[in-house]
C-alpha cells in the first residue's frame, strides 16, 4: 500500500481484544501498559483457578508474573510481559482456551516467544515462587 493509499471504508480497526494487546508497535505505550495492567490485575488469578490444571506451561506463566512485579525489571520488559499476560487472560483468544488439546497452543506461543525476547529478566527467584505456588508443601 503506498503512502498516499487509504484503506478500504469497510475495514475496521480491532476492538480492544487480542489484536490491541499484542501488537508490538503498541505494547510499551502507556496506556496500553496500564490497560494490560488493569486486565491482568482483574483477570489472572481467577484465571489460573480456573485453567491450573490445563496448561502444561503455568511454571513460566507465573514466573512472568513474579518477573513483571519485580521493581528491578525494567520498564520496557514489564510493558512485554504485561502485553503477553493481557493475551493469556483475555476470554478471546486466536484459539478458543476451551478447546481440549489445542485450546492453550496460542497461549503458549506468546509466553514461549515473550521468554525469547526478554526471558533473560526472569531470575531463578521467579521461577522458585512458581515452583513454591505450584507445590508448596515441596519448596
Amino acid at each position: 500500500m503506498s503512502a498516499k493509499a487509504k484503506p478500504s471504508p469497510d475495514v475496521k480497526p480491532p476492538k480492544n481484544g487480542a489484536e490491541a494487546v499484542i501488537d508490538p508497535k503498541k505494547a510499551l505505550v502507556p496506556e496500553t501498559v496500564r490497560v494490560n495492567e488493569m486486565r491482568v490485575a482483574r483477570g489472572f488469578w481467577p484465571k489460573i483457578r480456573k485453567v491450573a490444571a490445563q496448561v502444561p506451561f503455568l511454571d513460566d506463566v507465573l514466573s512472568v508474573w513474579w518477573c513483571a512485579r519485580d521493581p528491578e525489571t525494567p520498564m520496557a520488559a514489564k510493558g512485554m510481559m504485561m502485553a503477553a499476560l493481557a493475551y493469556f487472560v483475555l476470554p478471546t483468544d486466536a484459539i478458543p482456551d476451551v478447546l481440549v488439546g489445542i485450546g492453550f497452543t496460542d497461549d503458549a506461543a506468546v509466553i514461549a516467544a515473550l521468554l525469547a525476547v526478554a526471558g533473560k529478566y526472569v531470575k531463578d527467584r521467579h521461577k522458585a515462587a512458581a515452583r513454591r505456588f505450584l507445590a508448596p508443601d515441596e519448596g
